[in-house]
């Protein structure tokens, strides 16, 4: 079985983001950039399978500028056997990017595709959804535990009410949370061995894919600064604040 594992190139969680002056987006100019936590639990879970013998072969892809390589590279230092990477410079909505998967898909024909519940960036959370029903696939979302059972595969997924267990007919899409695993760090060996893996670049015009995005940001602005709290002398103090705010 082949496993496809979208990778999406983002702010380093680590990093608090800072909003342009103009107010137009999030600043990115000379900012620490590493690959959609998410998604490299979805890396990780892949290697997993291929290592237990369910699967053969690992794609990375990747849509995004050309820098979105070393993103690529990251995943292939991990594991992965070869990477994709769609090269644009615009902004790539959740739809436009489920269509590119879904071209790819075509090409590749993977038994399972894999990628995170969504992206540290604009947590959509939309791209697995849309491409299982571009695709007309069935989906196992925010998977807690994933097994590959011949042509099936057994997805426990984080509900509000706990887990919910859901068995899918290959192929199918899985979309990842943060406790199905823990990724591993890539060693200096498979780094170097990264860089000779091979990586393929494509336009989204070479797969006939549309991303004109049919949304605008109009704003974009930091939260309000938090305010302080007040202390009082008593209970009676604080009902007779409360009574005056209304909440009392």
């Amino acid at each position: 079985m082949k496993i496809l594992v979208p990778v999406k190139r983002v702010i380093d969680y680590n990093v608090k983001p800072r909003v342009k002056a103009d107010g137009s987006g999030v600043d990115l100019a000379n900012v620490k950039m590493s690959m959609n936590p998410f998604d490299e639990i979805a890396v990780e879970e892949a290697i997993r399978l291929k290592e237990a013998g369910k699967a053969e072969e690992i794609v990375a892809v990747s849509v995004g500028p050309a820098k979105a390589q070393e993103t690529l590279r990251t995943a292939l230092a991990m594991g992965a056997d070869r990477a994709i990477l769609v090269e644009t410079d615009e902004e790539v909505e959740p739809l436009a990017v489920a269509k590119i998967l879904k071209a790819i898909a075509a090409d590749e024909n993977p038994g399972l595709i894999m990628l995170g519940k969504q992206s540290i960036s604009d947590d959509s959370n939309q791209t697995g959804q849309m491409l299982a029903a571009l695709m007309e696939r069935p989906q196992g979302t925010f998977a807690n535990t994933v097994e590959v059972d011949g042509d099936s595969v057994v997805v426990k997924r984080e509900i509000d009410g706990g887990l919910e267990t859901v068995k899918l007919t290959l192929p199918a899409i899985v979309t990842t949370d943060l406790r199905l695993n823990e990724p591993r760090y890539a060693s200096l060996p498979n780094i170097m061995k990264a860089k000779k893996k091979p990586l393929d670049t494509k336009t989204p015009a070479d797969l006939g894919v549309d991303i004109a995005p049919r949304l605008t940001t109009t704003n974009v602005s930091e939260p309000p600064v938090r305010q302080a709290g007040e202390k009082v002398a008593d209970v009676d103090a604080l009902v007779a604040k409360l009574k005056a705010m209304g909440v009392a």
